[in-house]
């Protein structure tokens, strides 16, 4: 497979990354130390690039009723401006990827304008599969994942220095921003000037923002937002964005989420719009499972475990009840923002009571956790 480089990959080497392939990219694992990265994050604001994600256009005058097909959620009920969570599924109702798409203005004709955002690895695949959903559906699908980039500015202190680049008269349009939305405002950055699409979205579990730009603004809009920072913005990498979304209690595909997984044992089901009217791709399929129980009274369901001691599970290691495997590890580390070890697993149903005590395999040694509410760590409003 060929290597694939961001607009940002100098930046990054003129910091010092060092760099790890994910979903064939090359993208920072970390500039110093992931444990100050997550923190910086944590308590002032932390810089990443996500210009590995996927960005799909939707748009036509059946753009809403198409999307509401090819996607397992409701999206013509989203109002413009907003953003969704959703997944799209196969005919089986295994999970091809989780998503987030944003409804923006009508175009001038009038029609509606989906950008579909999915992940790294999944983007090409998602293109794919909407490209030949769309068949019978007036719209049109353009795969624009090749000539976006994506910067995220993420932490409490993400609203206050992203302000310093957009213009007085536009600062109200930020802060006005609730969670899950987006909106275009100038952002006056390295001879920019043009507006770009701002979502209060992220992948953190704190407050914080996403920014759509051009590959050849990137790199101007990256070197600006560290310049206006002065020092209280951190370039963060991939490290820390794993233990942060972990301790938000985040899933993340090939983890939590796979084509050998549901909407439902992931604890996702309430996305699954399956009283929406007419069919979507998976609809039979995902009926069938929560008619069946999954995730609820059937099979196994995604928990989170707090750990009673020092050690952490990690990802494939045996969950253990009586010294019986009830389940297994999608992800685990030691938490560095509550101090103890935290995963999310998969375990029997009968054994995901709040409370329950379990124990993680940790390489022949039982090590002891229980079930805790997710998300483990929940940022103050």
């Amino acid at each position: 497979m060929t290597e694939k480089y961001t607009a940002l990959y100098d930046e990054h080497k003129k910091l010092g990354a060092s760099f790890t392939d994910f979903g064939g990219w090359q993208m920072p694992l970390k500039y110093s130390s992931e444990l100050a990265e997550h923190h910086a994050v944590r308590k002032g604001a932390g810089l990443f690039d996500l210009s590995h994600m996927g960005e799909v256009w939707v748009t036509g005058p059946e753009a809403a009723m198409f999307l509401d097909y090819a996607l397992v959620s409701r999206i013509s009920a989203m109002r413009v401006g907003k953003a969704k969570y959703s997944m799209i599924c196969n005919e089986d109702g295994g999970i091809i990827d989780d998503l987030i798409t944003y409804r923006r203005p009508a175009a001038p004709d009038g029609t509606d304008v989906f950008l579909v955002v999915p992940n790294a690895g999944n983007a090409a695949v998602v293109a794919a599969a909407l490209e030949e959903r769309a068949a019978g559906f007036n719209v049109q699908v353009r795969d624009a994942s090749a000539e976006t980039s994506l910067i995220a500015v993420q932490g409490p202190k993400a609203q206050e220095l992203l302000l310093r680049l957009v213009p007085a008269d536009r600062h109200g349009d930020v802060r006005g921003l609730p969670y899950y939305a987006a909106v275009e405002v100038p952002l006056l950055a390295g001879g920019i000037g043009q507006e770009l699409l701002v979502a209060r979205t992220g992948y953190t579990g704190e407050d914080g923002f996403e920014i759509f730009v051009a590959n050849d603004a990137a790199p101007a809009l990256w070197q600006a937002l560290l310049a206006i920072a002065d020092e209280e913005l951190t370039p963060a990498g991939l490290a820390s964005r794993d233990s942060l979304r972990l301790e938000a209690g985040m899933p993340l595909y090939g983890n939590e989420l796979s084509l050998q997984g549901d909407p439902f044992a992931a604890g996702l089901g309430g996305i699954v719009a399956l009283s929406k009217e007419g069919d979507f791709v998976g609809k039979a399929a995902l009926a069938a499972r929560k008619e069946a129980g999954t995730g609820t009274t059937s099979g196994r369901r995604l928990v989170g475990l707090k750990g009673l001691g020092r050690r952490a599970g990690r990802a494939h290691y045996p969950v253990l009840k009586d010294g019986a495997v009830v389940g297994e590890v999608t992800s685990g580390q030691p938490s560095p923002t509550l101090g103890y070890p935290v995963a999310l697993a998969y375990v029997d149903v009968e054994h995901t009571a709040l409370g329950t005590a379990l124990d993680i395999d940790l390489r022949g040694k039982a090590e002891p956790f229980e079930v805790v509410e997710l998300p483990f760590y929940k940022r103050a409003k």
